[in-house]
């Protein structure tokens, strides 16, 4: 990709979307940052070679741009709601919030507006996808961050995005399909960091954007998209086995793993609310995300066909090796931290 000098340019160009999000001080800039970010990441996801690439782009633009005009019709009805509030018109004030929530959450891609980010996912390269599943999402969570409470509509979103994220994985033998799916869930438990504490949040999505960063580097490398080719990848190399392991339980928030520390503090979180119920709903999805983690490993662990090495044989290079195993050695600090934690 670094080898086009446009591709640099829009790439540029979607960081510069984003950044403006970060330092704007008006409902204006906020879009406008979000738009610029839209419009730089279309010609990244078009390929000439490809037209599933094309269509990608097509229904991410579509869906981005309805969201975006929701989005401005919210913001100025929120400005014309405040020159109206002499006049005591204070209950016209939650509409708006609640279509720029909605118009937010159907950039996200959170649970019941989901429907286009699997498609879209599984019509583009892995690098596309990282994108889209990290850099894309901070700038709506971030205006959400400004506004956003506790209340049914909130808790609606959070429920259905860890409920349709568990099991909308379950039946896929796409990876990337799954990977989207694991977005979704790991969108409900960001919202709630937001409710607490955005600390917790920028926490958690800086671990989740480096475990999905380990994950998606090894797929590119081997080039697969489908729970069938995992069969052949990994069968002469154990050190493989071991990273790509490591790289699914840690995603999957298990312990000692990294990604359990994002998750244990959420959950302590929502303990500190007295959010029970949503405390015991959010894990039981989460076992449930890490059943169809584990089904990825276990084509690599348990299944041996020996006539299928000629993958390894074309894909694997020592580098890489090295590469994978030093990103993935941080997935396992976790058990420092939890001692921390422990005694603090």
């Amino acid at each position: 990709m670094f080898k086009n000098l446009s591709k640099i340019l829009f790439l540029f160009m979607v960081w510069l979307g984003t950044f403006m999000v970060f330092s704007a001080n008006s409902w204006l800039g906020l879009w406008m940052g979000l738009e610029i970010n839209l419009l730089a990441l279309i010609p990244m996801l078009v390929s000439n070679s490809n037209l599933n690439n094309t269509e990608a782009a097509l229904n991410y633009f579509l869906i981005q741009a309805f969201a975006s005009t929701i989005l401005l019709f919210s913001m100025i009805l929120l400005i014309i709601y405040n020159n109206l509030m002499f006049m005591n018109m204070f209950y016209l004030y939650n509409m708006p919030m609640k279509l720029m929530m909605m118009a937010l959450m159907m950039k996200l891609g959170a649970a019941p507006f989901h429907f286009w980010f699997p498609n879209v996912m599984e019509n583009i390269n892995w690098m596309n996808g990282m994108l889209l599943m990290t850099w894309q999402k901070i700038g709506p969570m971030m205006i959400m961050s400004y506004f956003i409470k506790l209340d049914i509509t909130l808790i609606t979103f959070i429920l259905l995005s860890t409920f349709i994220g568990a099991f909308g994985g379950l039946n896929q033998t796409s990876l990337r399909k799954l990977m989207a799916f694991s977005s979704i869930n790991h969108l409900g438990w960001m919202l709630i960091a937001i409710i607490y504490n955005e600390n917790i949040w920028i926490l958690y999505f800086i671990i989740y954007s480096f475990m999905n960063f380990c994950l998606i580097y090894l797929f590119k490398i081997f080039q697969i998209f489908y729970l069938s080719q995992l069969y052949s990848i990994f069968i002469e190399n154990p050190m493989l086995k071991f990273t790509l392991l490591m790289s699914i339980l840690s995603l999957g928030g298990l312990p000692p793993f990294l990604g359990f520390i994002p998750k244990w503090l959420i959950i302590q979180s929502l303990n500190y609310m007295n959010l029970n119920l949503i405390n015991l709903f959010i894990i039981c999805m989460s076992l449930v995300t890490l059943f169809y983690y584990l089904k990825i490993s276990f084509s690599a662990f348990m299944m041996n066909y020996n006539e299928l090495i000629f993958y390894y044989k074309n894909f694997f290079i020592n580098k890489n090796l090295l590469i994978l195993m030093s990103i993935n050695f941080f997935t396992l600090i976790s058990f420092f931290f939890m001692i921390d934690l422990m005694y603090m």
